[in-house]
């Protein structure tokens, strides 16, 4: 290595912006007739490049997911007449985050819920926001715990920070009163303000199962419904469907 390429090194380092060594490979990938700024524009652009998909995985990261499910993987085919393919592709333009919208989705087991609340997020990454996934029985004992550690205040403003959040299985478990509290004020904050997504396997008329604190329900489900999208996803379960043909 001689010494311009040394001083490259250390100027791209310093500026932080270390495509800018990558420049061998623009120049034999150039044109013979490429000007300078024709060269560092194609520079640019490979920084432009690495930096976004730094950002998507670190959005990934933060984002919690338990696994990858993409919208592409989803079969729209075994959803209600009334969830057509085409208000699936304007929810995955992530259109309903600009607009601070939720999105509820209500169905039994097995139906693709949570696959396709991940496939969202997983969009909402791509497109520069956000996310964070949480299972509703995990945030609740998070909550409870970050308040007797003192550190509740850190934990709200994370959750707050999400332009998506994602809250995943709001039914096998019931809620305490001081969970209850702790979770509507975390979707209370959210309210007109971020977007939410909630998976549940009940309808909204036996939520008060869930809370102990029932009289608190009915503003819940009036934050959340409040311009948001409610997809009723029951039918017959999909894992089953495909363990019975597989057993075939």
């Amino acid at each position: 290595m001689n010494t311009v390429d040394e001083l490259i090194r250390f100027y791209a380092k310093q500026l932080k912006v270390p495509s800018f060594t990558e420049y061998p490979d623009v120049l034999r990938q150039a044109d013979p007739s490429a000007g300078f700024a024709e060269l560092l524009l194609e520079l640019m652009k490979m920084e432009t490049a690495s930096r976004q998909e730094n950002q998507n995985r670190r959005r990934l990261k933060a984002a919690g997911f338990p696994y990858m499910k993409t919208m592409e993987e989803f079969d729209c085919s075994q959803l209600n007449e009334a969830i057509s393919p085409l208000f699936l592709q304007e929810l995955s333009s992530c259109q309903f985050i600009q607009n601070r919208q939720n999105v509820i989705m209500i169905g039994n087991p097995g139906r693709g819920k949570t696959h396709l609340a991940i496939a969202l997020g997983l969009k909402a990454c791509t497109y520069g926001y956000n996310v964070l996934f949480k299972n509703a029985a995990t945030l609740s004992t998070e909550l409870c715990e970050a308040k007797d550690n003192y550190h509740l205040g850190k934990l709200e403003r994370t959750s707050a920070r999400a332009d998506l959040l994602i809250l995943d299985e709001l039914s096998y478990l019931s809620f305490n009163r001081h969970q209850s509290e702790l979770l509507f004020k975390v979707i209370s904050d959210r309210s007109e303000k971020s977007s939410t997504i909630v998976t549940t396997n009940l309808p909204f008329s036996k939520w008060t199962e869930l809370f102990e604190n029932t009289t608190m329900v009915a503003a819940l489900i009036d934050r959340l419904t409040f311009r948001s999208h409610v997809l009723d996803m029951n039918g017959d379960s999909y894992r089953l469907k495909a363990t019975m043909q597989n057993k075939a």
